[in-house]
């Protein structure tokens, strides 16, 4: 037996985050062996869990990756940990089969809601009793009352809510700006912006110690997870090298893809178009992922020796592959707020324009119409799309790769694809390989 539960609440921002960082924290300062996860795509919150567990925090999404796999990995990333915390996405009910609390019933998990009580106290016991009436099915252990004004604010909520409801309180986070987590456009800050320190994980550590019952949350949480065994695929013969673009610009990957990468046979060697001055030598494909590229816009194009060298690698036929920022920093360039252009690498015939708005959010199910580094013609893969810069019109000699419709493209010049959704290869068996294909039999760096 071991413990593991989900962590969700009502809607996004009722400070569930901090609740599963103060948790993992508080564990880690036991000394106990704490596996985060995350449902949905999110690429934010797992980065900031690792920071605070120092493992991967893994995602664990059914309609992208499928129920078989979700269960495959939940419990081959369980194996040896004391702790399993499941954060959730949005609210608790949102996402359908995806949601938190679908997942948590798919694998046998109890939740735990953080329960956000600015500007109420005793009518906090309505939402808990709508829980447990929405879902019975739900395996509700218990509340942790977010952002109290005062021990008396607390009394009043707790006393309500065990008056009225099933499920038991299991303690309180204050409110308290040192525990508060920053945010901008796109959400939290990022694991590589270093705001998950141990300074903040001390306060962190120390909000949920004074505040939560923790013994009874883990009594409350403990389950079986069943043992399977886990067919590890062989590696093909020969290892080729993919360089993979990794810093505060780009950030934003699910690791499982570096897995299925690994897994057909490639190295993964990180760079940063930020700091190094070239590709890494020797490298078979490129792979420009999500982040930041425009809050860091102005470095980005200023390193002129990096950018001649994505430019010499593609000229020369080299298989790139970019996603969201990564197709931003790919285009000719990148328009801020106020007009300023910062050029880019300048292989998409486009500039990309940020948006005081969000543009796109959703999932997205991709259909190949050609053969690419990303699969065969016909093949289905699913993904995210989220982001607040806008593309020009892609002129007609842009060969497309798939349409989802509403805009939302992939495009190829040469043996460069990109597009703006973030694809999980989990949901297609030929991506990695097709991936591991296009940086074994063509040029290198």
């Amino acid at each position: 037996m071991k413990s593991a539960f989900v962590i969700s609440a009502l809607q996004s921002g009722a400070g569930k985050t901090t609740t599963a960082l103060a948790l993992m924290a508080a564990l880690r300062r036991r000394g106990l062996r704490v596996q985060p996860f995350k449902t949905g795509p999110d690429f934010i919150d797992p980065g900031l869990h690792r920071c605070l567990t120092g493992v991967t925090s893994w995602n664990l999404d059914r309609w992208m990756c499928g129920d078989n796999y979700v269960r495959r990995m939940f419990i081959e990333k369980s194996r040896g940990a004391d702790v399993c915390i499941v954060e959730g996405a949005m609210g608790l009910f949102d996402g359908g089969r995806a949601s938190a609390a679908e997942t948590a019933k798919f694998l046998g998990l109890p939740v735990i809601v953080a329960l956000d009580v600015r500007g109420t106290a005793e009518t906090a016991a309505v939402f808990v009793k709508g829980i447990e009436a929405f879902d019975p099915e739900l395996l509700l252990a218990g509340v942790i009352v977010n952002r109290t004004a005062s021990v008396r604010h607390y009394t009043r909520v707790k006393e309500a809510i065990e008056t009225h409801c099933t499920c038991r309180v299991l303690g309180c986070l204050r409110v308290d700006p040192a525990i508060a987590m920053p945010e901008r456009h796109l959400g939290l800050y990022t694991a590589e912006d270093g705001v998950v320190n141990a300074d903040f994980a001390q306060k962190l550590a120390e909000a949920a110690q004074s505040g939560i019952d923790i013994d009874t949350l883990l009594l409350a949480a403990s389950v079986d997870i069943p043992v399977i065994d886990i067919q590890v695929p062989p590696l093909l013969q020969r290892t080729v090298r993919v360089g993979v673009a990794r810093d505060s610009a780009f950030c934003f990957y699910y690791e499982d893809n570096f897995d299925y990468l690994r897994a057909a046979g490639a190295q993964i060697v990180f760079f940063s178009p930020l700091n190094d001055e070239k590709i890494p030598c020797g490298v078979g494909a490129v792979y420009f992922g999500g982040g930041y590229p425009e809050l860091y816009a102005k470095r980005l194009s200023s390193n002129a020796a990096m950018l001649a060298s994505i430019r010499d690698f593609f000229i020369r036929g080299g298989a790139i592959y970019g996603e969201c920022g990564g197709f931003m920093y790919l285009t000719e360039g990148i328009v801020d707020l106020t007009g300023r252009v910062f050029p880019m690498a300048g292989i998409f015939p486009v500039k990309t324009k940020m948006q005081k708005k969000r543009v796109k959010l959703g999932y997205r199910e991709v259909v190949l119409s050609a053969d690419s580094i990303l699969g065969e013609n016909g093949d289905t893969l699913r993904g995210h799309e989220f982001h607040y810069s806008a593309m020009e019109v892609m002129p007609q000699s842009v060969e497309t790769i798939y349409d989802c419709g509403e805009g939302t493209t992939g495009y190829r010049v040469n043996n460069c694809c990109a597009g703006y959704v973030h694809l999980h290869f989990a949901s297609s068996p030929n991506v990695a390989a097709s991936f591991y294909l296009a940086a074994a039999t063509g040029v290198t760096a």
